[in-house]
């Protein structure tokens, strides 16, 4: 199986990692948009202060943000309603909401902020946006359960996981977004949560859904390279230059962890359910299902502050407004 990957998927070339995407540059006051699950809306929410400045309704059960590099546009999914709205990241006036989705689930953009890829669980498919046109350039049957994904730097490539405990990993030629074609699948050997590539694009970490580590393959031939210990799974990775940062919610822990090694170099405590989080410049900020909290870390796991926003705070992306 990691043969037929190494034959499918074509040598990709490697760009600098784009740890500052969605921050747009000029603008001083760092704003977190938070999707409060339970009360329908997105928070925009001053990470000097913890106030809520501004909210806006959206349709029932938003659970993931993507901010757009550039910082202008991100994009919610509302998985019940199976809707995707895009949304003006400073004003945080709606442009458009796209219907017609089953229960999409991850939305995230390629580097350069031309496209935003959708996963829909229940459709099994991989949905193209142009945000500049707000509309769906294409549809990929890529199988049920499609659930996290994750783009190379380069934006030729996807890897989408098939469910939330994934045996399968599908593999994606995006270099002409409007013609998504599937290069190959594979079985990584053990169940999949996230999954995200590396700095510079020549490894993908899978993170587990079953096991206290996470896998670091190589990203052209599927070859395990090192084991992450980690901590209660589900896991989630994002990263900063060589650096990468892994959570898990249940253990209410954040690592620092060396990108080109795998050691774990420092271990911060968090509110329990902090299982997502966005990383932008030397800000790292994670939040928590579970408590409503957004909480703000150095880029070397300093702790800043803990906020409480809403009920259930489940996903967060970062601008400057």
């Amino acid at each position: 199986m990691i043969a037929e990957l190494a034959i499918s998927v074509a040598l990709m070339q490697s760009s600098p990692d784009k740890t500052s995407a969605g921050v747009e540059p000029g603008r001083t006051r760092p704003v977190a948009l938070v999707t409060a699950e339970s009360e329908n809306a997105l928070l925009a929410v001053s990470l000097r202060s913890g106030r809520v400045l501004q909210r806006v309704s959206l349709p029932s059960d938003p659970e993931n943000v993507d901010v757009v590099p550039g910082g202008r546009t991100a994009v919610v999914v509302s998985a019940r309603a199976g809707k995707v709205s895009l949304i003006d990241s400073l004003s945080l006036r709606v442009l458009k909401t796209i219907p017609g989705f089953r229960a999409p689930h991850i939305a995230t953009s390629s580097g350069d902020g031309r496209w935003v890829y959708v996963t829909d669980d229940r459709s099994g498919e991989l949905s193209v946006i142009n945000p500049r046109s707000a509309q769906i350039v294409a549809r990929l049957y890529v199988g049920i359960g499609a659930h996290h994904l994750t783009v190379s730097q380069d934006g030729r490539r996807l890897w989408i996981a098939l469910g939330e405990r994934a045996s399968t990993i599908v593999v994606v030629d995006v270099a002409h977004p409007e013609r998504p074609r599937i290069l190959g699948r594979f079985n990584p050997g053990f169940l999949v949560h996230d999954l995200a590539f590396g700095p510079h694009g020549k490894t993908v970490w899978l993170t587990s859904a079953s096991t206290r580590s996470l896998a670091v393959v190589d990203s052209r031939s599927g070859r395990s390279l090192f084991i992450v210990q980690a901590g209660a799974p589900p896991q989630h990775v994002a990263f900063r230059g060589r650096f990468a940062y892994v959570t898990s919610g249940y253990d209410g822990t954040l690592e620092l962890v060396d990108a080109r090694s795998g050691h774990v170099l420092q271990t911060a405590t968090v509110p329990i359910g902090s299982f997502n989080l966005a990383v932008a410049g030397r800000r790292v900020v994670i939040s928590s299902l579970l408590e409503g909290t957004i909480t703000e870390l150095s880029h070397r796991l300093r702790l800043r502050a803990t906020y409480h926003v809403a009920p259930a705070a489940r996903d967060v992306g970062l601008v400057r407004w």
